[in-house]
């Protein structure tokens, strides 16, 4: 009950964004006007996700450090984490794949047929910092306290994998050790559930900015081009379900309703770790076994974006479309094991998916100023983006756990599911629905 209030609330906080947003960009149409009020409505959502980003390392650290740990052994963590990317990798391919695909099909950008802009106009985002050389650089962080520091979860990744299994090699004497970062992540699960509670308030705040300074006229704006790629992310989540059906039965629609409320919240605040530790109760509820998530999760949010993936493809053949620019299927399919690459690098970057296409679309010698095209309503795009990465990762811990046989027993009765759960989870609030 608590869940589906919470649920209710967002939606709700959704729609009168909504409706307030409108009203405010009717009352005061001067854009100046319009984008300081915005932006101070925008400070309600800008506290939220600062205080998601607060807990992001530590939560990652030590549940990471924890779940290796209990592996027990260098073996178990090697083969989880090769079993974790192939899936992801196969899930990233079939993601750029579909996304090439569809835009080839559905030509949204044939319609704009735009004159090629000025050798000199520029889009405003930055192309480098993403060639294999840099990338595989960043992995290793500096400093431990560098990374969470600046929310690198990638290298927060990398330095817990090691500390994990430092851990568990040294069993007994790293027993306190272990010990003391499991309550920790107990702790940060408690402030993450106070953080949840201004769910539904950020969600209203996020979309009331959105319309203030756009307009309904951004729901209309590119209509065709939103409703393709829409259409494209629902193909792509009939494809994981079908996946999950395969592996999991009927099942597969209690994971579907599980995530639904970690689905709407990154949906709504464009942003996938807004949902990340929400997504982790709800995956102990399905139920996985603890260890697998804090070992996978993490990595999938690094490694498997598949909203994110798709998006890039879609896009950059949009943008090409857009000039009037032919690319053969030799070339589609280099940007395609090129994006394969790149988008790897993805993770913790700030409308990294701008970045990507940016650096991509300068390998192929396409105009750069073409991601003015998407800027406009790129927030509205990476809503469904970000909700199709939750999908995406809690099949994939999922899978990940029945491959490894860590699906836990599904209990007998209710009595017994709430005492399996505290075994995994510290108990919630009167008022919390989420750890």
């Amino acid at each position: 009950m608590r869940t589906q209030r919470l649920t209710m609330l967002i939606l709700v906080g959704m729609v009168l964004g909504i409706v307030t947003g409108h009203i405010c960009h009717v009352t005061w149409p001067d854009p100046g006007t319009a984008k300081a009020i915005s932006g101070y409505i925008s400070i309600v959502t800008d506290i939220f996700l600062r205080l998601i980003k607060m807990i992001i390392a530590p939560l990652v650290f030590s549940t990471l450090v924890v779940g290796v740990a209990h592996m027990g052994d260098t073996r178990a963590v090697g083969r989880i984490g090769g079993k974790a990317m192939l899936w992801f990798v196969s899930a990233s391919l079939v993601s750029l794949l579909l996304g090439l695909v569809l835009v080839n099909i559905l030509r949204p950008g044939d319609a704009l047929n735009l004159p090629l802009p000025d050798a000199h106009a520029a889009s405003g985002i930055g192309t480098s910092g993403f060639t294999l050389r840099d990338f595989v650089s960043h992995l290793v962080p500096r400093s431990i306290f560098e990374a969470m520091a600046t929310n690198e979860i990638l290298q927060i990744v990398v330095f817990s994998i090691f500390f994990g299994i430092a851990c568990a090699a040294l069993g007994e004497r790293a027993k306190t050790v272990i010990a003391w970062t499991e309550e920790l992540s107990h702790i940060i699960l408690k402030v993450t559930g106070y953080v949840m509670l201004l769910a539904p308030v950020a969600v209203f705040a996020s979309m009331a900015a959105i319309i203030t300074t756009q307009g309904l006229g951004i729901l209309a704006t590119y209509g065709v081009f939103v409703v393709e790629f829409y259409l494209g992310l629902a193909i792509l989540w009939c494809l994981l379900a079908a996946v999950g059906f395969l592996l999991f039965r009927m099942r597969v629609f209690e994971l579907i309703s599980l995530i639904r409320q970690p689905f709407l919240l990154a949906f709504s605040t464009a942003s996938s770790e807004a949902a990340y530790p929400q997504l982790m109760e709800q995956l102990v509820r399905f139920p996985v076994s603890r260890k697998v998530i804090s070992f996978v999760l993490p990595l999938g949010y690094s490694f498997n974006l598949d909203g994110s993936m798709m998006y890039c493809t879609f896009a950059t053949i949009f943008i090409a479309q857009a000039y009037n620019i032919e690319l053969s299927w030799g070339q589609q399919a280099t940007m395609l094991l090129l994006l394969m690459l790149t988008s790897k690098g993805m993770a913790g970057v700030p409308r990294a998916s701008l970045v990507v296409i940016a650096a991509t679309l300068s390998t192929f010698n396409i105009p750069e100023a073409g991601l003015l095209l998407i800027i406009g309503i790129d927030q509205f795009l990476d809503m469904g983006r970000s909700a199709t990465n939750v999908i995406g990762n809690s099949l994939a811990t999922a899978v990940v756990a029945k491959w490894e046989g860590e699906m836990r027993p599904e209990p007998e009765d209710a009595a017994d599911a709430v005492s399996d759960l505290e075994t995994y989870v510290p108990a919630p609030t009167p008022e919390r629905t989420v750890v």
